[in-house]
């Protein structure tokens, strides 16, 4: 039987968005996903968003796939609206419970060997695909290296080679870093989020 397979990324507290996400593309069994990360944060329904994303990876845990995303980050949804959503809603003890959970989601994923995914991007110390399956969990998000470029870097259509990144943390890469990585380790496509555009739904046949 074949699936859809939808990549999802930033839903950022918008539960009602994330139910138009279900509406449109089907609720799970009947499509696979893959969510790219940033689950909180922003919207004003953090908790539903997350609950439910986090109940059905419970239930369908062979069609249903969680990233971490930047924001899945105590230092950072502690100042983005996370941590006083859960503090007035219920306590900070709920808030320290989903930063152990945040703690030991995976940070990339393979799709059949050839789409690599995650939140952010590339990184100037990946040089093999075992270095993120190498990564201890859990682990909290460091300033710098390996795991923080992961969800935090970004492309630029206008640079050659990695840049500095306007948000003051990590780098940015430029279509020669794509085009090089791709080729190195025999991949077909990166997809990422991290950045507000134009929405599009990427659907993969499984």
């Amino acid at each position: 039987m074949r699936r859809q397979c939808h990549g999802c990324g930033d839903v950022h507290g918008q539960y009602s968005d994330l139910l138009r996400l279900f509406e449109y593309g089907g609720y799970p069994p009947e499509a696979n996903y893959l969510f790219l990360g940033d689950y909180v944060d922003r919207g004003k329904q953090s908790i539903e968003t997350i609950c439910l994303l986090l109940a059905y990876k419970v239930k369908y845990k062979e069609n249903f796939f969680l990233l971490r995303g930047n924001h899945e980050c105590a230092s950072i949804n502690r100042i983005y609206g996370f941590y006083d959503e859960c503090k007035r809603r219920f306590n900070v003890r709920i808030w320290k419970t989903f930063t152990e959970c945040f703690n030991c989601l995976p940070v990339a994923a393979l799709i059949d060997e050839k789409i690599l995914c995650m939140h952010g991007g590339l990184s100037p110390d990946l040089k093999h695909l075992d270095q993120i399956r190498n990564l201890a969990r859990p682990i909290d998000v460091p300033d710098h290296g390996l795991l923080c470029d992961l969800l935090w870097a970004d492309p630029d259509k206008d640079l050659d080679g990695w840049g500095e990144n306007d948000r003051g943390v990590s780098f940015t890469f430029g279509a020669d870093k794509v085009v090089e990585f791709l080729e190195q380790h025999d991949l077909d496509l990166i997809c990422r989020a991290h950045q507000v555009m134009k929405p599009i739904l990427l659907s993969i046949s499984l």
